[in-house]
């Protein structure tokens, strides 16, 4: 049996969802659509197809877990609609996670991820981007007891797709001033206008491993340093590694300072990072709304070097790209995007933090020994 093409519509915005998963049944011929009501603490799997709804049925909890649920059901669902169907759309209730359900579905025989969207409303997504509200403050998207933000599990949403579809706020500009968001933290994934998406500029398939590569921070896929006047990026990239104490002394003691010049006015910024007292460890910067993360992502293939031949060809392009001698793949890379940056007090800020020529003397053997305030939260 041929495998039937999925188009996956996510997003915070349920307007927006609801717009991209209507515009996709009107514009194509024996086309039918899967989506999961979660409100009222029960799944409600609703069919629809280009007329409006065909089919609602409650699904029984999996181990009471609703997102496990949802990721179990759906290819079940859309197998069932697969023999008459040309098009299936599977539409993902609010903040739940895209990447699971999308790995079922490449999964399941019979069908095939076509495309994975997320569907933003230009009027919300400004301020939503920004904001520092919790989704559990914002029923009925979130589930219970979900204590995520909204910019975070927005950005999450913009950065795991293969597309992005814009629906029109009723000011042109707002919609222009979203339109170049999404162009920035979109990292050149294709913005398509609602009254612009059709069938015609789906991909025949997208692959999960490389929608995986592209957020994950080894093989990132960040926006270029540009300025497009109210939004701008800016990319921080250094061959050598941070000192550790100095590092921790600008987050533990200017954090205000940091998070409004650095953070706050860089609604989003991310990448990979490089102690100096862990020299074998890959960390992440995660960054949203002024919301810091740093986290160990796993070696660096430099420190590894035999797992060079099973990495993956995106793992293998991302170091070399990186490749010094000495140094193998470890860098700092790490892009800002916001509404007004200051590059020269930014990049003057972690510059600081980087070792001097001295330190760099020394060697690795002497980084190591270097106290490690990090150590309380990476180990």
């Amino acid at each position: 049996m041929a495998s039937v093409p999925v188009v996956v519509v996510a997003g915070l915005h349920a307007r927006a969802r609801g717009e991209v998963v209507r515009a996709l049944l009107s514009g194509v011929s024996h086309s039918a659509a899967v989506h999961h009501d979660l409100r009222g603490g029960r799944v409600t799997r609703v069919v629809l197809d280009p007329w409006g709804v065909r089919d609602r049925a409650d699904v029984p909890l999996a181990h009471g877990c609703v997102p496990c649920t949802v990721r179990d059901d759906a290819p079940h669902a859309l197998l069932g609609l697969a023999h008459a169907a040309s098009l299936l759309v599977l539409e993902i209730w609010g903040a739940l996670e895209t990447r699971p359900i999308v790995e079922e579905i490449a999964r399941t025989p019979g069908l095939r991820p076509a495309a994975v969207l997320t569907a933003v409303d230009a009027s919300a997504l400004p301020h939503d981007i920004a904001c520092d509200e919790r989704l559990g403050d914002r029923p009925p998207a979130a589930l219970d007891d979900d204590d995520r933000y909204v910019a975070e599990v927005l950005a999450r949403q913009i950065e795991y797709a293969s597309g992005l579809v814009l629906v029109p706020a009723d000011d042109p500009g707002d919609t222009a001033l979203a339109a170049r968001v999404l162009d920035h933290l979109g990292a050149g994934l294709p913005v398509t206008p609602l009254p612009e998406l059709t069938a015609a500029t789906l991909a025949a398939q997208v692959d999960p491993a490389a929608l995986a590569a592209q957020v994950h921070p080894a093989t990132v896929r960040l926006p270029c340093d540009r300025d497009s006047g109210d939004v701008v990026t800016v990319v921080w990239r250094r061959p050598r590694p941070l000192h550790p104490v100095r590092f921790h002394d600008v987050i533990q003691d200017v954090i205000q300072d940091v998070i409004q010049d650095v953070a706050g006015a860089a609604v989003r910024s991310r990448g990979r990072m490089w102690l100096a007292s862990r020299p074998g460890t890959l960390l992440a910067w995660d960054c949203v709304a002024g919301l810091l993360a740093i986290e160990d992502r796993g070696p660096w293939l430099a420190a590894r070097p035999a797992a060079w031949a099973s990495a993956s060809p995106a793992r293998r392009a991302a170091a070399a790209l990186d490749w010094r001698p000495g140094l193998g793949d470890r860098t700092q890379l790490i892009a800002f995007t916001g509404g007004g940056i200051d590059r020269a007090a930014l990049f003057g800020l972690l510059d600081r933090c980087l070792l001097t020529d001295e330190e760099m003397l020394a060697g690795a053997t002497a980084w190591e020994s270097y106290a490690d305030p990090f150590a309380a939260v990476l180990d």
